[in-house]
């Protein structure tokens, strides 16, 4: 079973009671929750933590090289600031998407501005706590692909014809003379 971390930065400890018209009311704790259930029944195993520390964050990630399948990561405020956090992800090479609970596109300009964007497959924003659901699925979409690369790598079509098809079109060109 593959293992995916997912990593929540700065303020999302404070769920549930920080500005709950923007963030929802849901905890951490029920994000989990649901991220859990949605990544069981797309056999995932999930590494759920949450830090307001950029160094531990980024120790995370490292950590994760030869350990997780792939990093979902919400950075908070750290997605706007942190090259630290995107040069880590560029270092591990594994598969990262995005996930923002806000759209941050609707947002003050400075949050439309992601180090982690870079680094992503793709970004999940919007949604609220149905953001990680979509993660999780959108995770298991590209470690599926990937496994498929590695395992079902078919040789190719031969861009080159044949005898038997050359010579079928030279005798359909003579006919048509």
């Amino acid at each position: 079973m593959d293992s995916v971390l997912v990593l929540n930065g700065p303020n999302l400890n404070l769920l549930g009671t920080r500005e709950p018209d923007i963030y929802g009311s849901e905890t951490l704790d029920d994000i989990r929750a649901k991220t859990e259930g949605r990544a069981a029944e797309r056999g995932l195993a999930v590494d759920f933590r949450q830090s307001n520390a950029e160094h531990e964050l980024i120790g995370w990630i490292q950590g994760a090289k030869g350990q997780a399948a792939g990093i979902i990561l919400n950075a908070g405020a750290f997605t706007h600031t942190s090259l630290a956090i995107a040069d880590a992800l560029a270092a591990v090479a594994l598969p990262v998407v995005e996930v923002h609970l806000s759209n941050i596109y609707r947002r003050e300009h400075f949050r439309h501005h992601s180090y982690v964007s870079r680094q992503a497959e793709g970004v999940i924003c919007g949604f609220g706590s149905e953001s990680y659901v979509l993660a999780v699925d959108a995770m298991a979409h590209v470690l599926g692909r990937k496994g498929e690369n590695r395992t079902s790598r078919k040789a190719a079509p031969s861009r080159t014809p044949n005898k038997a098809s050359r010579a079928a079109r030279t005798a359909t060109k003579k006919k048509r003379s």
